[in-house]
C-alpha cells in the first residue's frame, strides 16, 4: 500500500519527469510495460510466424540474400528485419541463452525498436518541446497498447519505429539548430534513412519527405532553399541512402531474376494502397475510431491537446512535430489497406505534443465536449480491457482463470487514479499515471491471460501431438490438410507437408510407411473415403481441438497413421 500511495503522490508524479538520468528510468518502465508474455506467448499467426520461420531457415541456409517461407520464395518485405532476427538467434545460439525454436528469440529485434524509439523521442524531444514534456511524451509512448502489442510480434512495425524516430529527430535538429548541424550529423540521418529502407521500404523516407515538404510549404521557403534543407547535405545524402540499401536489392533482384521486385512493388505494396490486402479494410477516420485503444492509455491527453497543438502552430517546435505527424496520418486515412499499427510512425510526434501542452502553465483548454470524450474513451478502453481479460478464457476455453480476474481490480484502479489527477487539474500528472496504472492492466492480458489460453493456440498443441504420436518423425513425413497457418510450420519445420484436401492426405498417407497425417474436420469426410478406396487401414493416433482467429471458427484436427 505504502508503494501504492508513493505512486499516487503528487511530489512523486512531479519530480518523475525532473530526474537528470531520463533514460534508465524510461528503460525500466519499458521492461515493466513489455516483459510479461514476451518469452511465454506463443508464436501467432499469421505475420510473425511467417517472419520468424523465414528468418530461421535463414539461420539453417546461410543465404542472407534470398527470403524463403518453406519452399516459396517471400517476396514482400526487405531482408533487413531477417537479419537482425538470423543475428539475435546466432547470439543467443552462441551465449547458449536460447536457440531458433525460441519465439521469443526472434522478437528481441522488436523489442530493441522499441527501447530504441522511446529513448530517441526523450533524446531529441528535449530540444523540441524541453527536458521535462519530452520525458512525459517518451512515457506515453511506451505505454501505447499498440506498441506493447508490437513488442511482443517478431515482425518490422516496432523496428521500423524505432529508425523512424532516430532520422526524425536529426531532422528535427536541422530544423531547429541548422548551423549546428553538422556533415556527421547529415550522414547519420541519410544512412538510418537508408536502414530503415531495408526494414520496410520507403515508409520511413516517405515520413521524412511529407515532413519536409510540409515544413517548406509553410514556412514559404522552398524557393529560397531553407538553411535547414542544406543543412541536410540532400546533394550527396540522397546517393549516400540510396547506396546504403542499394547492394542487397541488386543482389535479391539478380538471385530471383527480378520477382523480389515485382512481387513486393507490384503484388505487396501496390495491393495495400489501390485495395484491402488480406481482407484489412477500414473506412475513412479508421485511425481516429480505433485511437482510444491503440493509444491507451495515453490518447486522453493527445486529443486534449489537439486544438491547443494546432493553435500554438508557429511555434517552431510545435510546428515541426505538426509536421510530422499530421500529413502521416492523412497518408496512411487515404491507404485501402488498414491496420492500427500502421501510423505508429506519427504517435512519437503526437506523444510530445500532449506532453508539452500538458506541462505549458498558459495551456489553452479544451472544449468541454472534447474533454469529456477523451476521459470516457480512456475509461471505456481501461474497462474494456479488464473485462476482456476476465471474459477471454471463459469464451475461448470455456473455463474461468482467477488470475484473469485481475484485470477488473486494475481497470478499476485505473479509472480511480485518471479521474482523481484530473479533477485536480494536472493534465501531465494525469498522463504520467495512466502509464504507471497501465503496467498491471497490461500486465494481466499480456502476461498472465493470453500466455495460459488453450484455445487459440493449436500450433505447439499438434506439434506436442505429433512428436507424443511419433516421436523423432522426420519433417517430410507429416502432412497436414485442413490447417495450414504459418505458426505450424514454426512449430513443426519447413518441410512439412501442406496438402491440397483429403484426397491428397490420403495418397501421401499411402506413399510411404511411417508417414502421419494431420486431418482437419472439414476434410475429414472426403480423408476417409479416399482411404477406404484405396484399401488404407488408418489408425487415430491423436486429436486437437481450438480456436482458429485467423479464419475466425473452431476446428477439429485428427492425427492418422497406418497399422503397416
Amino acid at each position: 500500500m505504502q508503494a501504492l500511495r508513493t505512486l499516487l503522490s503528487r511530489d512523486f508524479l512531479d519530480r518523475l519527469p525532473e530526474t537528470r538520468r531520463p533514460l534508465p528510468w524510461l528503460a525500466l518502465l519499458c521492461l515493466l510495460l513489455w516483459l510479461p508474455g514476451f518469452f511465454s506467448i506463443p508464436a501467432g499467426d499469421r505475420d510473425e510466424s511467417r517472419f520468424a520461420q523465414a528468418s530461421r531457415q535463414m539461420v539453417e541456409t546461410g543465404d542472407l540474400v534470398r527470403i524463403r517461407f518453406g519452399e516459396v520464395e517471400r517476396n514482400k518485405k526487405p531482408a533487413g528485419i531477417h537479419w537482425l532476427q538470423a543475428g539475435s538467434v546466432r547470439v543467443l545460439e552462441t551465449l547458449r541463452l536460447g536457440d531458433r525454436h525460441d519465439i521469443w528469440a526472434y522478437r528481441l529485434p522488436s523489442l530493441a525498436g522499441a527501447l530504441l524509439a522511446v529513448l530517441a523521442t526523450a533524446h531529441f524531444g528535449r530540444l523540441l518541446v524541453g527536458r521535462r514534456a519530452a520525458f512525459l511524451g517518451a512515457a506515453m509512448l511506451a505505454g501505447c497498447f499498440v506498441l506493447g502489442v508490437e513488442t511482443h510480434i517478431a515482425k518490422t512495425d516496432a523496428a521500423l519505429l524505432g529508425s523512424i524516430v532516430l532520422a526524425m529527430g536529426l531532422l528535427g535538429r536541422a530544423y531547429l539548430q541548422p548551423g549546428a548541424f553538422g556533415p556527421g550529423a547529415a550522414a547519420g540521418f541519410w544512412l538510418v534513412l537508408g536502414a530503415s529502407i531495408l526494414l520496410k521500404g520507403p515508409i520511413a523516407p516517405m515520413v521524412a519527405a511529407l515532413a519536409a515538404v510540409t515544413l517548406a510549404v509553410a514556412d514559404r521557403s522552398w524557393a529560397n532553399g531553407a538553411p535547414w534543407l542544406r543543412a541536410l547535405r540532400p546533394g550527396w545524402g540522397l546517393p549516400l541512402m540510396v547506396l546504403a540499401a542499394a547492394p542487397w536489392f541488386i543482389a535479391v533482384t539478380i538471385a530471383t531474376e527480378g520477382r523480389f521486385l515485382a512481387e513486393a512493388l507490384g503484388g505487396d505494396m501496390l495491393s495495400k494502397v489501390g485495395g484491402a490486402d488480406e481482407n484489412h479494410w477500414g473506412p475513412p477516420g479508421y485511425y481516429l475510431l480505433s485511437f482510444g485503444i491503440a493509444a491507451f492509455p495515453a490518447a486522453f491527453l493527445v486529443l486534449r491537446a489537439a486544438p491547443g497543438a494546432w493553435a500554438d502552430r508557429l511555434q517552431p517546435g510545435t510546428r515541426f512535430l505538426l509536421a510530422w505527424a499530421v500529413p502521416t496520418w492523412l497518408v496512411f486515412e487515404a491507404v485501402t489497406t488498414k491496420l492500427p499499427h500502421y501510423v505508429l510512425p506519427a504517435y512519437p510526434a503526437l506523444m510530445l505534443l500532449a506532453a508539452a501542452w500538458a506541462l505549458d502553465p498558459l495551456r489553452q483548454a479544451p472544449p468541454r465536449w472534447l474533454a469529456f470524450l477523451s476521459t470516457a474513451g480512456a475509461l471505456v478502453a481501461a474497462i474494456g480491457l479488464g473485462l476482456a481479460a476476465a471474459a477471454l478464457p471463459i469464451l475461448a476455453d470455456g473455463r474461468v482463470d482467477a488470475l484473469a480476474l485481475l484485470g477488473l481490480p486494475a481497470a478499476a484502479l485505473f479509472c480511480w487514479g485518471l479521474l482523481r489527477m484530473l479533477r485536480d487539474g494536472a493534465p501531465a500528472r494525469a498522463g504520467l499515471l495512466a502509464v504507471l496504472l497501465a503496467i498491471p492492466l497490461q500486465a494481466t492480458a499480456l502476461g498472465l491471460v493470453l500466455p495460459r489460453l488453450e484455445a487459440p493456440w493449436i500450433s505447439p498443441r499438434l506439434a506436442a501431438a505429433v512428436q507424443a504420436a511419433a516421436p523423432g518423425l522426420p519433417d517430410e513425413h507429416f502432412g497436414v490438410v485442413g490447417y495450414h497457418e504459418p505458426s505450424l510450420l514454426f512449430a513443426m519445420g519447413g518441410e512439412i507437408r501442406l496438402l491440397r484436401d483429403g484426397a491428397a492426405a490420403a495418397d501421401f498417407l499411402a506413399g510411404e510407411t511411417g508417414r502421419l497425417v494431420a486431418v482437419g474436420d472439414r476434410d475429414l469426410a472426403r480423408f476417409r473415403a479416399a482411404a477406404e478406396a484405396g484399401g488404407l487401414p488408418l489408425v487415430e493416433r491423436g486429436s486437437v481441438a481450438g480456436f482458429n482467429y485467423s479464419r475466425g471458427r473452431r476446428v477439429a484436427i485428427t492425427l492418422y497413421g497406418t497399422n503397416r
